[in-house]
């Protein structure tokens, strides 16, 4: 494929970028990242005005730019197909989000209060036997993830890391721990998925 004379310099370079990404170039992935996670990540942040929800949006738009790298066509600059990709994304998060729907991420005492408005203050026995049903079984499913995703996994999730600490704690470059964490994510959720079909 010919690189299209009207793209910018920057858009020709991207794109050369691309090109050493679909043989596989693991620097070219990170290069890439490395130009727009800011850029990408601060337009976000305006779309859903919360630094979790836009940190994981980075990572998730990210994930699936890269998943579907070979549809990029040169005919426009690489940034706008990663920004139409990134604001698909969120736009599908908020409209789930507004739905309301039922998430993984939900507690058992939230789904409770649904059913249940009026609650005692003190500790139920059976909420906390269905949370510690929940925990068990992430960690039963994480345990199934090679054992540089399980880390990632264990430090995010369940110890809470932020992305500068797990990067400090495992000598990472901070990119190289999003996209990993991105797969680690996409792995557990295709697990769980096989595992439960009903998870959309």
């Amino acid at each position: 494929m010919e690189i299209n004379p009207n793209l910018s310099e920057k858009g020709k370079h991207d794109y050369k970028l691309v090109l050493l990404a679909l043989k596989g170039d693991e620097k070219a992935y990170a290069e890439l990242l490395d130009r727009y996670k800011d850029a990408i990540y601060y337009m976000l942040l305006k779309m859903v005005n919360n630094k979790s929800d836009a940190d994981d949006l980075t990572i998730e738009a990210f994930g699936k730019a890269f998943k579907n790298i070979e549809q990029y066509t040169p005919n426009y600059a690489f940034s706008t197909w990663l920004f139409k990709i990134a604001t698909n994304n969120c736009i599908d998060f908020i409209r789930k989000k507004k739905a309301s729907l039922i998430s993984l991420d939900q507690t058992s005492d939230e789904l409770e209060g649904i059913s249940t408005p009026l609650q005692s203050d003190s500790p139920d026995p059976e909420e906390d036997m269905i949370k510690n049903q929940r925990i068990a079984l992430m960690r039963n499913v994480v345990e199934k993830l090679k054992p540089r995703y399980r880390t990632l996994v264990d430090l995010r999730y369940f110890k809470e890391y932020s992305y500068e600490e797990i990067a400090n704690e495992l000598n990472l470059p901070i990119g190289t721990v999003k996209a990993q964490l991105f797969r680690a994510r996409e792995l557990l959720y295709n697990i769980l998925k096989n595992s439960n079909p009903n998870i959309k």
